[in-house]
């Protein structure tokens, strides 16, 4: 079938916004022009026509970094239920990180989850295979080679990888496949039991605090071992100030190296604590400082992508205190209006680089093709996007598709929401 986009205000060629109407066909954006009427279009086919008047057509938004839990914890989420949360939240593309069971580290453990994303027809879904056997971070490597066809990249993320030289190892390895490794930076010994960021909060009520260096040093290693092997390294949900000079330094120097963040790090900091488990995860909400800076390397390009780590769990393990509940919040169905908000409502910057951080670089970072022309062009795939950049809404976790409910968002009012997700490679 083919599909009609009438009236929509269309992002093309260098982020330039212009009212158009686009014929999509064979997967791929077949026309765009002013107008379009279905009595050019000829009767060989039926035709959808979607009225996008008052919408905006952006390049599909694309995610790094989600968790959908298939297989082996799927009373926390699957495939499926994740796969919709993503169109929800106006996604076109995913990728999952490797916090399964079994872990896949092998092509026989990376089927059951291959066969999971091939059931569905909402999204692409591209996995993380891991960069140590069980996702353990110790000694025993991947056979990087045997998965690369079927992978986004390499991830242990969940726990860094402790060992300089196995990271170095992995690193020579995966360098060779052209893949990217994703780097959950992490020191293990600084964690001392710690489960917020050491701040003010955690002092003043008694909390076992994870220091900022238990992140930075970490990156800090990760980058020489990078300038070393050569591997394409990406940081995972940067949270610190001192993170993110770091990867300013890397760029600078031009290696190989790219960051990206989650919206709730722009938007709330230890100060916003609450003692639930809505306010959890993994890296923690630092300091205000820490937040300022993350806001001003969004805009200065350090940070290359915003991505959600959206991370379900079940009821039962969030609705707890800090101390005892799970690590991980939700954000795929409130990302866009979340990062729109804080960025172009409140006047930090402009649509395009939200595009720029949501869409375009983290295709770049995966080496998709498509929108090289830095908006829609023709010839690109269906992999769009419809907002309403002028909706205001509540976020209402009841309401969410997938099965995780668990934001620090809940309650507040954001504009630009997705209302539509066209996706031609699921």
């Amino acid at each position: 079938m083919l599909k009609l986009i009438k009236g929509g205000e269309v992002f093309g060629k260098d982020g330039k916004l212009e009212r158009c109407d686009l014929l999509i066909a064979d997967g791929k954006v077949a026309k765009i022009a002013p107008t379009i009427e279905e009595s050019e279009i000829g009767k060989e086919e039926e035709v959808e026509v979607v009225n996008a008047a008052g919408l905006t057509v952006l390049p599909g938004l694309t995610d790094l970094h989600v968790h959908f839990r298939e297989p082996g914890f799927e009373y926390k989420e699957t495939i499926k239920g994740g796969a919709e949360a993503a169109k929800t939240g106006g996604f076109t593309t995913v990728c999952t990180m490797p916090n399964l069971n079994p872990a896949p580290d092998s092509p026989e453990h990376l089927q059951p989850q291959l066969d999971a994303i091939r059931a569905q027809h909402d999204v692409q879904i591209l996995p993380y295979a891991t960069i140590t056997r069980n996702r353990i971070g110790e000694e025993t490597l991947v056979d990087y080679d045997a998965l690369k066809d079927f992978v986004a990249g390499y991830s242990d993320d969940g726990s860094g990888v402790q060992s300089a030289d196995v990271m170095k190892a992995a690193m020579k390895r995966i360098a060779d496949t052209g893949k990217i490794l994703a780097a959950h930076c992490e020191v293990n010994d600084l964690l001392r039991g710690g489960y917020i960021h050491d701040g003010e909060y955690a002092r003043f009520n008694n909390h076992p605090g994870i220091c900022s260096e238990s992140e930075w040093k970490e990156i800090e290693r990760d980058i020489q071992l990078a300038e070393d092997t050569g591997v394409r390294l990406h940081i995972c949900h940067i949270s610190t100030a001192e993170g993110v000079e770091l990867v300013r330094q890397a760029k600078r120097k031009g290696l190989p190296v790219t960051c990206e963040t989650a919206p709730h790090y722009l938007w709330f900091s230890d100060s916003d604590l609450e003692n639930i488990g809505k306010w959890k995860m993994n890296p923690p909400l630092r300091s205000d400082f820490d937040r300022r800076e993350l806001l001003k390397a969004v805009k200065d390009g350090t940070i290359d992508a915003i991505a959600t780590d959206h991370a379900p769990h079940a009821e039962s393990e969030k609705m707890k205190d800090l101390k005892h509940s799970a690590m991980g919040v939700v954000g795929l169905e409130c990302s866009f209006p979340a990062t729109y908000t804080r960025l172009v409502v409140q006047g930090r910057t402009d649509l395009a680089r939200v595009v720029e951080l949501m869409s375009l670089c983290p295709r770049r970072i995966l080496g998709l093709s498509g929108f090289e022309s830095g908006g829609i062009s023709e010839g690109d795939p269906a992999m769009l996007t419809l907002v309403d950049l002028n909706a205001v809404r509540k976020v209402e976790p009841a309401k969410f598709k997938g099965k995780g409910r668990s934001t620090p968002f809940e309650g507040m009012e954001l504009q630009g929401w997705p209302v539509a997700t066209i996706c031609s490679e699921a």
